[in-house]
């Protein structure tokens, strides 16, 4: 997983995500405890209905249940994952059975930014 620094608050994305299995229960503890610094305790997960095989309606995480809501993004393959304070994290899920190298250069993409240019005199 890669996240954009907390100061590019103006991206539509805040990073990626590349799971090693299509399994989203499977999945989500270890995002949710990484998210956690930033969100405090995770209270809901929006996903992107399409990119995961079947998924129970919550997850227990630390003892509570976590909501999560299957969803038709026309983005496809996007995450939503809730903080208890209100603060939410939007994912691009780049598919377990990637090209590793794709992946990696997807991951790496969504957090580097491009040099400003200026004009040609």
């Amino acid at each position: 997983m890669r996240l954009r620094p907390k100061a590019d608050s103006d991206e539509y994305l805040d990073g990626a995500w590349w799971p090693r299995s299509g399994d989203l229960i499977a999945e989500l503890p270890d995002l949710l405890a990484v998210l956690a610094v930033r969100l405090g305790p995770v209270r809901r997960v929006v996903y992107d209905r399409a990119s995961w095989s079947r998924t129970p309606r919550q997850i227990i995480i630390d003892d509570r249940a976590v909501p999560l809501d299957a969803y038709t993004f026309e983005l496809g393959n996007t995450m939503y994952i809730f903080g208890s304070a209100g603060a939410v994290i939007v994912l691009r899920v780049i598919p377990s059975v990637a090209d590793p190298g794709m992946a990696h250069s997807a991951l790496m993409a969504m957090v580097t930014r491009e040099p400003a240019t200026t004009p040609s005199e």
